[in-house]
């Protein structure tokens, strides 16, 4: 395809929304063709999926439930939304997207990392990012990060998640870096965003579309 597919991971709080504002903003300066989708959602059918995945009030949700949503609602965006874009030669920036149930469901819920995968592969048609940027933090600063700035009642059912939970998140993820360096690249989150945005940048200079 001749668009450029883009994904941006990591723990929460970990400051990839700033990132993805920022390249965006500087993508469209530069008149770049830009679709900026997030998951779980970036469609109304994924959108609906996302109020049910995220609503605190859902505690008794199993972990395949949750895997099987979220599966759905990728399977959704990348065939209404995604592949088109990136047949019509836009770059894509996607806020999480397939690593996001590795880590999370395959790590965080124990399901396991290879039968994740292979879900993943059927709902995306096996196409995967052309690049990660993984935002590496100790989860203990993000989510205090978000307490901050958004007080502890807002935070989501996968934010709300013990502290066990989202370390095992962060060391699925880590994982996930050692065993494709060639597309993942792995961010020090902690680093000041001026310097991280540098390093994206430097990054993908030389992958963006002449």
């Amino acid at each position: 395809m001749a668009g450029l597919f883009l994904s941006f991971e990591g723990t929460e709080g970990a400051g990839k929304t700033t990132q993805i504002d920022r390249l965006e903003a500087r993508l469209v300066r530069a008149g770049h063709a830009v679709l900026r989708v997030r998951e779980p959602g970036g469609t109304e059918i994924g959108e609906r999926i996302r109020a049910v995945l995220l609503d605190r009030g859902h505690t008794e949700m199993a972990p395949w439930t949750e895997l099987c949503l979220y599966v759905a609602s990728r399977a959704q965006l990348m065939r209404e939304r995604i592949l088109p874009a990136l047949e019509a030669g836009a770059i894509v920036l996607c806020d999480r997207f397939g690593d996001a149930s590795v880590a999370y469901q395959g790590g965080g819920r124990k399901l396991g990392r290879g039968r994740v995968e292979r879900l993943n592969a059927w709902a995306t048609a096996e196409r995967r990012p052309d690049r990660t940027y993984l935002f590496d933090l100790d989860p203990r600063i993000g989510l205090a990060r978000i307490r901050a700035g958004r007080g502890a009642a807002s935070l989501d059912r996968l934010e709300s998640e013990a502290l066990a939970f989202h370390r095992s998140v962060r060391r699925a993820y880590l994982a996930l870096a050692r065993k494709e360096p060639d597309r993942i690249l792995q961010l020090d989150a902690a680093l000041d965003p001026d310097q991280i945005e540098s390093l994206i940048v430097a990054d993908l200079g030389p992958r963006l579309p002449r």
